[in-house]
């Protein structure tokens, strides 16, 4: 915008306003709009300021360049709301950048229509979202039916009851005991073992592989001490006497 679009523009802004422009004034708007051209849009902006009441309704609304420029902006990213890149069959780099200029620019500055219908998302959902939409509708039982069991699980070791303390299916496993204040044990950090096992599907060891296990455990033990202690073990000092010459 140079000097005389700026003066233009300010008389337009005077029919608002009532505004008086002068040759200063329209030297400083074509300064700060330099980049902006004196088109409908620009035009549009100041129609668009004027027309939004003031904060405080003793105010004097009274636009400035930089009014301008954010409203022109606003007004032509509105056009580009839905925009939709056509591409050409093996075109190059250069090639789809200079189309997609020439697009974003057509529509923008109104020559060419925007779309007003929006993009359909293709595909089906997440299959966590459709795992949970299975639940959706299902019957629940009755109280006559019994206790009404939780469906959904969750992964890993809480999505199933522990072995060991029988924590609920989503609750952490507590540890032995209890108090007033907790009467089912204080929550532990980790899950018991077991119900790490049973989660990952390993089966859990017999009886007698317990017995085995717990045997080769104090085996290790007690190597374990009798090294500890053959470390530890200092001999009597052997005396030598020696012969009288």
């Amino acid at each position: 915008m140079n000097a005389e679009e700026a003066a233009e523009l300010l008389g337009h802004c005077a029919a608002f306003d009532n505004r008086k422009p002068s040759a200063a004034a329209a030297t400083a708007w074509a300064a700060a709009l330099h980049d902006v051209p004196l088109d409908d849009d620009t035009k549009a902006a100041v129609a668009a300021y004027y027309s939004t009441p003031p904060k405080d309704p003793s105010d004097k609304l009274w636009i400035l360049p930089h009014h301008v420029r954010t409203l022109r902006s606003k007004i032509r990213s509105q056009r580009l709301e839905n925009f939709q890149y056509e591409p050409l069959a093996g075109e190059t780099t250069a090639e789809y950048l200079a189309r997609y200029r020439g697009q974003v620019q057509a529509i923008a500055s109104g020559r060419v229509a925007p779309r007003t219908d929006r993009l359909a998302l293709e595909g089906g959902p997440h299959r966590n979202v459709a795992q949970a939409l299975e639940g959706i509708g299902r019957q629940v039982p009755t109280s006559d039916e019994g206790e009404a069991r939780e469906t959904a699980r969750r992964a890993g070791p809480l999505g199933i009851e522990c072995p060991a303390c029988a924590a609920a299916i989503g609750r952490p496993c507590k540890t032995p005991g209890g108090s007033a204040k907790q009467p089912l044990g204080k929550p532990r950090l980790k899950p018991h073992t077991a119900r790490i096992r049973a989660a990952a599907g390993t089966p859990e060891a017999t009886p007698q592989q317990q017995s085995a296990e717990e045997e080769r455990r104090r085996q290790a033990s007690r190597i374990a001490l009798a090294r500890m202690e053959a470390d530890g073990e200092i001999h009597d000092a052997e005396i030598v006497e020696e012969e009288a010459s």
